[in-house]
């Protein structure tokens, strides 16, 4: 065990009745870094992160936080752990019948014993955070994709989670918004101190964000890979190598 360690993967085997997904899985996140989850299509990257927030148990294997064993820990102690985490969704996951404000105060309502104003303040300001100030009012349905991921993130943030997950956060959007959100990614990171586990294939995310990453190969239902981005490329496995340079060998 690396002893700065915030999340600890450790021979995990993620499986639907006895097709298994992914196996013998174990990787460290450390405090404060951008850890990128990667790999082709279908090899299983969500299901990962579903796995290490609390949504799908494992096969066999642990995670760790802070050395606490998730799914070894009571329900209480799985709902204190999961306090900590902020999640963006691959289609942000807003709720369209409530305002910007509305879904991003919704945690603080259910999870906090702020007032209603406190609240709506709190939400206000992760909205300004994430450039969206002014917006509080808008519906889902009334700004851009880029803004809603936007908003999406604001309301991940919400709770002040010492962990953020992000499942594809650029899926969807044209190439500057994706470099905007990345841009917003690295400025929260720097400024909070946050961890962010980040699940992507896009490979200008993965150099411009990525502090590690690990590789997770459909084929062998297994991880391949694992170290900082800027050395993958030059990984000896061909199909990692391939990935990184987009086929371009």
């Amino acid at each position: 065990m690396d002893e700065s360690a915030q999340i600890e993967v450790q021979d995990l085997t993620m499986a639907f009745g006895s097709y298994v997904v992914q196996k013998d899985v174990s990787f460290d996140v450390r405090s404060g870094e951008i850890f990128v989850i990667m790999g082709d299509s279908g090899c299983g990257k969500s299901t990962l992160m579903r796995h290490m927030i609390g949504l799908n148990r494992p096969a066999a294997g642990r995670v760790l936080y802070g050395g606490e064993d998730f799914w070894a820990a009571g329900e209480e102690e799985q709902e204190v752990l999961q306090r900590e985490f902020g999640v963006l969704y691959q289609t942000a996951a807003l709720f369209s019948s409530m305002t910007l404000e509305e879904n991003v105060s919704l945690p603080l309502r259910e999870y906090s014993d702020l007032s209603p104003a406190a609240a709506s303040d709190v939400a206000s300001l992760k909205l300004a955070l994430v450039g969206l100030a002014g917006f509080e009012e808008y519906y889902p349905s009334e700004i851009s994709g880029g803004m809603r991921k936007r908003a999406g993130l604001a309301r991940a943030m919400a709770l002040d989670p010492e962990i953020l997950y992000f499942d594809e956060p650029s899926a969807g959007l044209d190439p500057l918004s994706s470099r905007r959100l990345d841009d917003l990614i690295l400025e929260l990171r720097d400024s909070l101190g946050t961890t962010i586990v980040l699940v992507t294939h896009e490979l200008p995310s993965i150099f411009e964000l990525g502090d590690n990453a690990v590789f997770l190969d459909a084929e062998r239902k297994t991880m391949i890979a694992q170290g900082k981005p800027s050395e993958l490329k030059d990984s000896p496995e061909p199909k990692v190598r391939a990935f990184m340079s987009r086929g371009r060998l």
